[in-house]
């Protein structure tokens, strides 16, 4: 039985390679992440779980030890300026525990695109690549190259159905006009998963995607798929600067994920081999209107399986917070008895809050409070939630973060937005009372004024949110969630 060891597992990628791999019963799946609180019940039971990074050499080496296949879904996009650095090293550490493990072949998902032309995530994705295939003659790389990936919850698929959805008149910048290859997710983890039994006998590099066409045709045939009509204008004179504040005003993401996609489309994408065809014939990627309609499908019925957000390097996306509610400084404590009304629904309430549900009351307020985030470039509420009422552990909600949810007893959430401190909103069942609190953590004199400036808004919204969760209990809106496995 062929050893695996899988990075990135609870990423957008890694989740959903997971599940494939999980199902073969000729595997054996470890898991390499930084926080095992993230994956699922059910993949702790499928799989053997190592906690650490590829900054750690000794964990690296311990979590590759009788390894057969390693495969490398890392990168530090959003991480902040030292990205590039930062990637560099997790590669060489990864790859000299490979070396020093007896791992026979590395399998790599990067990007698309020339030394050349590339943008600085794209060039440092290619020095990536370059690292894992530094000696063939000892160990063999499959480094798969896929340009923008479609799929329910993909950065690309966010940016551009959010953009179709609410701009019915678009004015669009030249690099729209860009040629790439795009692919869908379920083509992606069918190539990964098909390369763990595939033994080339040198280093193969493997580009993928579906014929070229621009981003603003992607635009066109989204618009078409979902049944909307869209005039686009294009313009010469919005900047690649100005078109990421425009994606972040309107779309999911923040200023610095929107700005290294943007960067990223200036230059072609192109698929530069024909290796797919040839080392994978059994495959044959959907075409693009096809991969949004699965995309809009699993939307629609709630089935998103991972989401852009779910995971990244840095503080951008993650939960790996050291300090605790415990230490906060500022709390606003709610109190509300649930008599005679089940546990499970009160729950249940609780945990569709935000997204489509919005927040029950004063949504106006939070709504604010959002665009007050978007505009210092946070996420503001826009982020939303990978399905309407299913959480775990690792998942966005709006601008909170699942820190930690026990079923029917508690939830806790990590303020992302941008603030002068730390800050979570939690919520704890105990026999027929709900106790509901906001803690903070403040961040010097500034970050005391700003407790003591939303305190007023407190009074309103957090007073309120406690009493609704109940009413929306005791109305039975909300069926207990299938606490996602």
């Amino acid at each position: 039985m062929q050893r695996v060891l899988l990075t990135g597992a609870t990423g957008y990628i890694g989740r959903r390679l997971e599940r494939a791999i999980r199902e073969r019963n000729d595997i054996s799946l470890r898991l390499l992440v930084r926080n095992a609180k993230k994956l699922t019940a059910k993949t702790r039971r499928h799989a053997e779980v190592m906690e650490g990074d590829s900054f750690h050499p000794p964990i690296l080496r311990k979590a590759l030890a009788g390894c057969d296949t390693a495969i490398y879904l890392i990168h530090s996009m959003g991480t902040g300026r030292n990205f590039s650095q930062l990637d560099r090293t997790s590669a060489e550490n990864f790859y000299n525990a490979c070396l020093a493990e007896g791992v026979r072949k590395i399998i790599y998902l990067g990007g698309l695109g020339t030394r050349e032309s590339a943008s600085p995530h794209l060039a440092s994705r290619i020095e990536t690549g370059e690292i894992l295939s530094s000696r063939p003659n000892q160990i063999r790389t499959i480094w798969f190259r896929a340009s923008v990936i479609i799929g329910s919850g993909s950065t690309s698929f966010e940016i551009i159905r959010h953009l179709v959805e609410k701009l019915p008149v678009m004015i669009t910048p030249r690099w729209v006009n860009t040629l790439t290859q795009p692919i869908g997710i379920d083509d992606v983890i069918a190539y990964l998963t098909e390369a763990l039994f595939l033994n080339p006998s040198e280093n193969l590099q493997v580009d993928i995607g579906t014929p070229p066409m621009s981003f603003l045709q992607m635009m066109e045939q989204t618009a078409a798929v979902m049944g909307l009509r869209r005039w686009l204008l294009p313009v010469p004179f919005l900047s690649p600067r100005l078109s990421s504040y425009w994606l972040t005003l309107v779309t999911p993401v923040p200023f610095r994920v929107g700005s290294a996609l943007v960067e990223g489309m200036k230059s072609e994408t192109l698929v530069q081999n024909d290796h797919a065809r040839q080392y994978f014939p059994a495959i044959h990627p959907e075409s693009f209107q096809q991969a949004v309609q699965k995309a809009i499908s699993e939307l629609e019925h709630d089935l998103v399986v991972s989401r852009w957000c779910d995971s990244s390097a840095g503080a951008v996306c993650d939960i790996m917070e050291p300090a605790s509610p415990n230490q906060s400084v500022f709390r606003d404590v709610r109190t509300v008895s649930f008599a005679d009304i089940p546990a499970e629904q009160v729950f249940a309430a609780i945990t569709s809050l935000g997204g489509i549900h919005g927040w029950f009351s004063f949504n106006f307020l939070w709504k604010i409070r959002g665009l007050i985030d978007k505009a210092v470039g946070g996420y503001g509420l826009s982020r939303g939630r990978r399905q309407s009422t299913n959480l775990r552990i690792g998942d966005a909600l709006d601008f909170w973060k699942v820190a930690d949810l026990v079923p029917n007893k508690r939830l806790l959430l990590l303020a992302q937005m941008k603030l002068p401190g730390k800050a979570w909103l939690e919520f704890d069942l105990q026999h027929d009372t709900l106790t509901q609190t906001a803690h903070f953590i403040p961040h010097g004199l500034l970050g005391r004024l700003y407790w003591y400036s939303v305190l007023p808004f407190h009074f309103f919204v957090f007073k309120d949110l406690s009493k609704k969760i109940v009413q929306q209990a005791a109305q039975g809106q909300y069926s207990p969630p299938p606490f996602d496995e």
